[in-house]
This record gives C-alpha cells, structure tokens and sequence, in this order.
C-alpha cells in the first residue's frame, strides 16, 4: 500500500538493506534520528522547548510513550528518543479536518499506507460515516453524543456493546470510562492488557498475591544482579538504559535472556551524559547475553533453580531457608520438580548450553539482592504463565522478595496500560472493587465477567456485540487474525473510535461510525475550572500529575473525560451521577477515585506531593494476599516447545521506529535495517536448509491450533543472529499470521511470540 507522499520519514526511494548494528544504543543516532522527526513534523521552534517540561512536576507533562518511571531526582534530561518521536507525531501543524474527508473516501484512503494515514495530521472535528457517499462528514458533538446514546439505549442488552482502551488513557478519564460503562450495565472492558501482559498479572496474582511488580527505582539502583527476559529496551523502555548504564558502573551484574542480542544488551551512551557525548564514550550494558529459543525461558530457569539447589548441597546459602520457612509454601514440591528434571531436557527445550545456564545460577547466586524483569517476548506465548511463575519460583528460593534492590518488575509498554487495570479497566473485576465503586458512586454495577479482547472479537464476528467503542489505540491493527478482526468490526451497528489522528481503526468500521477526536497528553485541558491535571500510574506503581503545555490542536476538540461524560449523559438520561460537574474539575472525580481505589485514598493531597506517591504494594512488604497467606511456589512441567521438522517457530516485534501500530519509518536502525519491513529475520543455517539466500523472497504460512492456515506473502528473508528454529517478524503486518483460536489457555493473550511457521520461496501472485 502507498500513500500520497513519501511512505515513511526518509525518502522511500531506496533498496531494501540491512547491516549488523555495532553503535552504542542511543547516543549521537538517537540526536540525529530525533532531528529528523522535528524537522518532519516542522516542530525544530516549539519541540525542544515543550520537550524539556516533559516528565516534570513543575507543570510538564508525562511522557505518552512507554511506562518507565520518571527520574526520582529531578533528572532534568528524563526524555527519550522514542518518547520524542511520539510527542512530537501528536504535536504536527497538519490537520485531518472536514475538506481533508471530503477530497478523501474510506475507499481510497484505506489504500494509503497505515504511515500515511496518521502523518496526515491531527483530526480536529467529530465525523460520521456517510455511506451513500463512502466518506466521513462533520457531525455536531451534541448530534455525535446523542447517536451513542440512541444505539446503546436500542440494545436489548448492555452485554451487547464493548468498552476497549488503549494505554494512552490517564487514569481519571480510566476511572470515568468504566463508571460509564458499568453504570450502563455491561464488564465488557477489552483492553490493550489483554494482549501485552496479562500473563504477568495473573502469574503474579497466584505467586504473591498482586498484579504488579514489586521494585521501583530505588531497587534498579542498589540492586547487584539484574536478568532480563525478551526486553528490548532500547526501543520499548529506552529510559531504562540509564539505569542499565549505571548498574554496569557500579557493578552490578547483568544478563540479557532474548533470542535476539538487541542494542540494549551491548553498549550505551546516554544523551543526557554531556561528556559522554561529546567523547562518544559508551557504557557496557549486560555482562552476559543468553539466546534462548523462542519459548524455552521456562526451562532456562530451571535449570538456573536446579543449578541453585545442587550448589546448596555443599553451600547451604546458595538459597535462602528461613525465608523459605517463613513465607512460602509448596517448596518441598518444587524441589521435587526441579530433581525430576533431566538436564538434557532443560539444555533441549531451552536450547542454551548447560554451562551457559549454570553460568547464569552463578551470577544469580552470587548477588545479595536481584532484579529478574521480562515483557512481551515472554507474555505472548502458550505458557507465558508457567514461564512467568518459574522466574517467581527462582527470586523465591533467594528471598528475592520484599528487600531492598530485589523483586520481579514486569515491562510495560505503554505509558498508563497498569493505571487502567488499577482504575478499573478490567473485564473481570474483584468483588471487593465492584462493592465499593457500588457505595461511593451511588448505582449498582453488574458482576457477571465480561469480555476480554479475544471474546469481543468472537462476539463482535457471531453478532452478541453489535457496538464497539474504542478509547484510543488502534484495535483493528492491533489484534490477531486481521481478516477475522475486520470483518467482526464491519458487522457491528456502530463503532465509535476516540482518537488524535487518523488510522486504519477509523477505515475497518461498522455499519454506523464516529470519529470522536480529543486533546492530547501535551496539549492544555481548559475545562470550567480552569486547565486540568491528569495523573498516570508508571509501570512501578507511582502516580503523579501530567499537565499539557500546548495549546489543543483544534477548539473542536474535547477532552476524553468530556467524550466520555457526553457519551455517558446521552445514553443514561436519568443517571443520577454528576457527568458535568465531574468534568468540569478532575478534582471531583479524584475524590470518587479515592474512595473505591486501594492505596488512592486522599488522592488529591497525595498526588500533589513532588514527584507523586507509590500505591503500597502488601508483597514489597512481604505480605502475601494469596490463599495460603504465603508466597507460593508453582510446579508446572516442562513443555515441548521445539517446533515440528520444517517449522519455525515465529515472534513478532516492533521495530525500533515504531510505537506499537504507529510507524515513522521503514528504518529499524538497531537491527540494521533500511527500506524495509516485510522482512523476516532468520537463522543462517535454516535459511540454507531452505535454500534461501539473503533478500530473497518467501512466504510465511502459520499452522493454527485448528489446522487452518494463513499466508503472508512476498516477504523478504533476512539472516541474523537467532537460534536456529526461529523466525523473527515485524507487528502488525504479521499479526494477520496469528489465528483468533490461537490464544494462551493460561492468560487467554494472543499467541504473538509463538507461531508456527513454514517458510518457502515466494510464488508467483
């Protein structure tokens, strides 16, 4: 697909390529990179300016990008590249208005490129789909609330409409957002969680009792040992890189687990380390880089407790005992397992050598206090579950729980995805939260689960769902099976997409479709009492205020607390909860947030204190909100996850220009590559079994659960340093490999990371 201009931020003409990357991560090509995107969106006056206020107290705003804590020290610095990128794609001087709709059909524009639609720019009035005339036109916002109202009222069921959010939403707007839909009578909260780190939250959940990690900064910054498992940091949580750098300073040990040795597992220079700078010198980040195959993390780690328990046979502190005595349950089981498994099965399954895995028990063992951290190259697989209760059962066997510099610390991605889960974004909600939303907002909600992203699609394609509202995001391109996600979002009687700038969500629409834009994180939210605050929840459960600096894009525009409040006041006409005085002061929904959110209590005198407040977390304090009242550990077996004679076995990743479905570029400089996203990296050996050369074509076939298949075709094969057996692609393109029935039976998320594939030369089409 193309569209009217240049396909990407260089130019587009150019062969494909790609070349080892031998640079630091960051330093002088994140200056460069981050120049040329100033200067594309026109913003080299205002960026650097609006930039610098960028997560800081004194009125900056937080960054919309990924879900790294804020600098605890003021850093003054505290900004990434990607994070640039993002802010500055929503601050563009381009605009998507009702002459851009007009001169444009859902024909043609669904023919542009997904780069193509959002650098269009900012979208700066409501819209409705016309399908006499196949384009959108201008509706009043009144005339948009009263068309959700009319359709939602004329469901004979609430259960018959759905809730998505992305992770952009702030957590006022979260809160109002599932107040409204549980108001209206329905738990159907897909959410952006469901695909990224469901897994996490309910491996934690039966390990230590809560969703979340239990580290924060302070931990990153006295820790002596930190293993990460499929993090791509440099590109998702390029801030962590600091942290990486100073760990290796002071000593820490640090070992990256990925099948791909990424730019963030080698060297470093930090932009905001002037000297540094200007000396191009870098800072190691890892001091051991484990390749494991895609699914054998599982094994890896058990080895690494294997290794653990037969070191205690003659070193009775290689584990922690009294900590095993006093707060766990089920080791004795565990230990059990880990005996009973061989290690030529551990080597097997994990494909890492068995020295390089006792190496790794080593470098754990010889730490006081250890950080494990992982992300989506560990949720999105079958048994990210049991993979994510293994790295539970390692930090337990050390008491690496609830002491300074140790705990688990998922990898969020996206800037706000764990405050919507703590707001109450959540298809299948706790009692306890449903009791007190019930007393301090005054109606009674529905307690019957709802449905999750994978549920919603099924209902939407079979025809239970009949209207879709999305907050943000961009669900038609974000979800498995696109085929089947398209055609599911075409059978609805409306969807009605909340957004900044144009993407393919707004061209795969139902029968009846809204476009509803709203103002952005950096963008000023005037509101009767003057400017509002919106507060986030890193991905280390601190909360604190974000303010926008700009001036909104359009008048035209609301906020998505005023978008939800519309939506909610138009389809519940004899609600008795104040919509309007909510918006008109995010105060007032700060105090209903107090009195239903554990640790929001006094919200607003909290999150006004510099730098925010930590929601208390009971298992940082060796609290164990499970049943047994203790940390438990999990004994799963090992699973086969060597794929069949002839397959690969297929992740899909983001590039490092890339935001989740947003694309700047082509380009994906960490891993060498320019012109060039049909691609799909391969190890050497497996491309010559195949008889394959680089750059030739091939088409990728995955083999679903059900037997069923799906192509991508004239893709281009890439050799990289992967293990042999893997395949590594580019998201979203290649989500249309992943079937709908492929999702994990343990976490219900899209298989992402772990698709069988064939690859074959490319036919003829």
């Amino acid at each position: 697909m193309s569209g009217p201009e240049s396909s990407s931020l260089e130019e587009s003409a150019g062969e494909p390529s790609q070349r080892d990357y031998h640079h630091p991560a960051a330093g002088w090509g994140a200056a460069v990179s981050v120049a040329k995107v100033l200067a594309h969106q026109h913003e080299i006056p205002n960026g650097p300016k609006i930039i610098l206020k960028m997560n800081h107290e004194d009125g900056g705003f937080d960054c919309p990008g990924c879900a790294w804590p804020d600098d605890r020290k003021g850093l003054r610095m505290d900004v990434c590249e990607n994070g640039i990128k993002h802010s500055t794609w929503e601050m563009t001087p381009k605009r998507v208005g009702r002459e851009f709709f007009a001169a444009h059909s859902v024909a043609e524009l669904s023919g542009w490129s997904d780069f193509a639609l959002e650098d269009a720019g900012r979208l700066t009035e409501p819209m409705v789909y016309d399908p006499a005339t196949d384009h959108y036109v201008p509706i009043s916002w009144a005339d948009a609330f009263a068309l959700v109202g009319r359709t939602l009222r004329g469901l004979d069921s609430p259960n018959r409409a759905a809730f998505y959010t992305s992770g952009r939403l702030g957590n006022e707007a979260s809160f109002l957002y599932q107040w409204f839909g549980r108001e209206y009578g329905t738990n159907n909260f897909p959410d952006c969680s469901n695909m990224c780190h469901e897994a996490s939250g309910v491996a934690l959940h039966a390990s230590i009792g809560t969703n979340k990690g239990t580290v924060d900064l302070t931990d990153w910054e006295s820790t002596e040992a930190l293993i990460l498992l499929g993090v791509n940091a440099a590109s998702n949580a390029p801030r962590m890189l600091t942290y990486l750098a100073k760990a290796y300073r002071r000593g820490a040990m640090i070992v990256h687990v990925n099948p791909m040795i990424e730019a963030a597992a080698t060297r470093t220079i930090v932009p905001h380390e002037i000297v540094d700078m200007a000396l191009f010198q870098p800072t190691r980040t890892s001091t051991l880089n484990v390749q494991p195959r895609i699914g054998g993390d599982a094994a890896l780690l058990r080895g690494v407790a294997k290794a653990l328990l037969e070191a205690e046979r003659t070193d009775p502190a290689a584990i922690d005992r009294l900590f095993l005595e006093r707060h766990t349950q089920g080791f004795d089981e565990y230990r059990a397992a880990c005996e009973a498994t061989p290690w030529d099965e551990i080597v097997r399954q994990s494909g890492v050598p068995e020295r390089q895995i006792r190496l790794v028990a080593k470098i754990y063992r010889r730490a006081r206090a250890a950080i494990i951290g992982w992300c989506l190259g560990v949720t999105q697989q079958e048994h990210g579950v049991d993979t994510i209760r293994e790295i539970m059962n390692v930090l337990l066997l050390r008491g690496n729980i609830g002491r300074e510099g140790a705990g688990p610390c998922p990898i969020r991605g996206h800037s706000n995805v764990q405050g919507n889960r703590t707001c109450g974004i959540d298809h299948h909600p706790a009692e306890a939260f449903l009791d007190r939303l019930a007393a301090a907002c005054h109606f009674t909600p529905p307690r019957d689960p709802g449905l999750d992203v994978v549920g919603t699609l099924d209902a939407m394609h079979d025809g239970g769902v009949r209207v879709f509202v999305g907050m943000g995001g961009n669900f038609a391109l974000a979800t498995p099976d696109r085929a089947y996600a398209f055609e599911a979002l075409r059978r609805c009687d409306l969807t009605v997409q909340v957004s900044t700038k144009l993407n393919r969500s707004h061209l795969v629409h139902g029968k009846q479709a809204l476009i509803l834009p709203c103002v952005s994180r950096t963008e000023k939210d005037h509101q009767a009492t003057g400017v509002q605050a919106i507060t986030v929840e890193d991905s280390m459960s601190m909360v604190h205020l974000s303010i926008g600096l700009k001036e909104p894009a359009a008048s035209t525009l609301l906020s998505e607390p005023a978008i939800i409040a519309g939506m909610a006041r138009a389809t519940l006409p004899d609600t008795g909860t104040p919509w309007a005085d909510l918006v008109g002061d995010y105060d007032l929904i700060r105090d209903y947030m107090a009195h239903t959110l554990d640790g929001f209590e006094d919200f607003n005198r909290q999150v006004r204190q510099p730098l925010g407040f930590r929601i208390r977390q009971p298992a940082r304090e060796r609290v164990f909100l499970t049943g047994s009242g203790r940390a438990e550990f999990s004994v799963a077996p090992l699973t086969d996850v060597i794929p069949a004679d002839g397959r690969l076995m297929l992740s899909t990743v983001r590039s490092h220009d890339q935001f989740n479905t947003t694309i700047y570029s082509e380009d994906d400089r960490y891993r060498g590559v320019k012109n060039l996203r049909t691609l799909l990296f391969m190890n050497r050996a497996d491309m010559a079994d195949r008889e394959l050369a680089e750059f030739d074509p091939i088409d990728i076939t995955s083999i679903a659960r059900d037997g069923s298949r799906r192509t991508a075709y004239g893709y281009l094969a890439v050799a990289y340093d992967l293990p042999p057996g893997c395949a590594v692609g580019y998201m979203p393109e290649l989500n249309v490999l992943c079937a709908i029935g492929d999702f994990s039976t343990q976490s219900r998320q899209p298989l992402m990371k772990h698709i069988a594939v064939e690859v074959t030369k490319a036919t003829q089409r």
